[in-house]
């Protein structure tokens, strides 16, 4: 697969197709919602956070996907190997959310009686904030959590979809330092060295499509390290969104794909799963400890997701030759249809 590297400048031309497509290691393209042409009810926006310390994963979303929006806060236990989420749902909201144009500076906020939830950004480091009430058990949920970046390189990717105007810019930093608390009820607990990602997302989506994308973001004797890895939608010709992350360094990688196996002829999601490219480079396998599985489903809108939490094992295969191991990297592997 060709590789194409962004160069800097407008994201989209005075027509609303991507300039160029393909990958950076920053966000080197400028986003304006403004400058989408037509199509206003399928701009899709995003910001993602999932946090990973000790045994437990928070995970929370602000989203605006034009014909609805979801705000959304969910705690998983690997240890007794259960999930909660609670989530807001709104429609035709149209950019009403306000989301920043980039990732590098500005707060996304989203606040109603009994949901508070903000993400804010001073340009130098990243804080969430929730207040979510009778989140669980009815008991609150309380949290603040400082990001700090171990590294200023992230993937990037301009991917068009085989369709005018439609097009996907992500961002993916891994490798995000959290500490702080959260607190359930009564009951506090500390985050301290714990780490997470963020996906950032800015597009036009079609109507129908599915994706597959791995994460992890982990500390051991090498270091800091993680990767992302995905495929499944987009017209990905001139870049995968495949990176791997070492310290204060970025690798390019080339395809891959998830094997899930089968049971009663369906994908069975709590079976190892082979994460491999066909060069054999990327050669993990994931193990499941839990699958938080929801389906949203009003007919003309959809969503049917899989988001398991497990473990990475293997290697991955750097174009230098270099060999990353992976020995039980707490992440997660997901694959998510939508009609939207």
């Amino acid at each position: 697969m060709e590789q194409k590297e962004l160069k800097e400048g407008r994201l989209l031309d005075y027509d609303g197709n991507l300039y160029e497509a393909g990958y950076s290691t920053s966000l080197i393209k400028k986003y304006k919602r403004k400058d989408i042409v037509g199509l206003k009810t399928r701009i899709k926006e995003w910001d993602y956070y999932a946090i990973n310390f000790s045994d437990f994963m928070l995970c929370f979303t602000i989203s605006d996907c034009s014909m609805f929006s979801l705000i959304s806060a969910s705690l998983i236990d690997l240890t007794k190997k259960t999930f909660k989420t609670k989530s807001k749902l709104q429609f035709f909201t149209f950019g009403k959310l306000n989301l920043p144009s980039t990732s590098e500076i500005g707060d996304t906020i989203y606040n109603s009686k009994d949901f508070k939830l903000s993400f804010i950004n001073n340009g130098t480091s990243r804080e969430i904030k929730a207040s979510i009430k009778n989140f669980k058990d009815n008991k609150d949920l309380e949290a603040d959590i400082i990001l700090s970046s171990s590294s200023n390189k992230s993937m990037v990717i301009a991917t068009p979809f085989k369709k005018k105007r439609h097009f996907y810019y992500n961002q993916k930093i891994n490798n995000l330092i959290a500490n702080g608390y959260y607190k359930l009820g009564d009951k506090l607990y500390s985050i301290k060295d714990g780490l997470a990602v963020l996906d950032w997302g800015r597009g036009v989506w079609t109507y129908s499509n599915t994706w597959y994308w791995a994460s992890t973001s982990t500390k051991d004797k090498d270091g800091y390290k993680g990767f992302n890895l995905g495929y499944g939608f987009g017209d990905t010709s001139s870049s995968s969104e495949n990176m791997l992350f070492l310290n204060k360094e970025a690798y390019k990688l080339n395809d891959v794909k998830f094997y899930f196996k089968k049971k009663n002829g369906r994908e069975d999601f709590n079976a190892p799963i082979k994460v491999v490219s066909e060069s054999k480079d990327i050669n993990l396998t994931f193990t499941p400890i839990i699958d938080r599985h929801e389906d949203t489903n009003f007919l003309i809108l959809a969503s049917f997701q899989h988001q398991i939490f497990g473990k990475f094992n293997g290697t991955i295969k750097t174009s230098d030759n270099k060999i990353i191991e992976f020995n039980d990297s707490i992440g997660f592997l997901e694959k998510v249809k939508n009609r939207w």
